[in-house]
């Protein structure tokens, strides 16, 4: 893969399994390539507050 990587943060507050995988599902469609996820945590909960899950597209994958 040649050029410089683009990298796409996407931040929410709904935390679910349904929430997550339509964000990566969506984002995956428009051509990024799903490259991680962190969890913040919060002290009252032992679920996590938010989520940054984490994209990376290249220009040679840029249609």
């Amino acid at each position: 893969m040649e050029g410089i990587p683009q990298y796409k943060v996407v931040e929410t507050t709904l935390v679910t399994d349904e929430s997550l995988e339509r964000i990566i599902n969506e984002w995956v469609r428009q051509g990024w390539r799903f490259d991680g996820m962190q969890f913040a945590m919060s002290e009252a909960s032992k679920r996590p507050a938010m989520a940054f899950i984490l994209f990376i597209r290249f220009p040679s994958m840029i249609s």
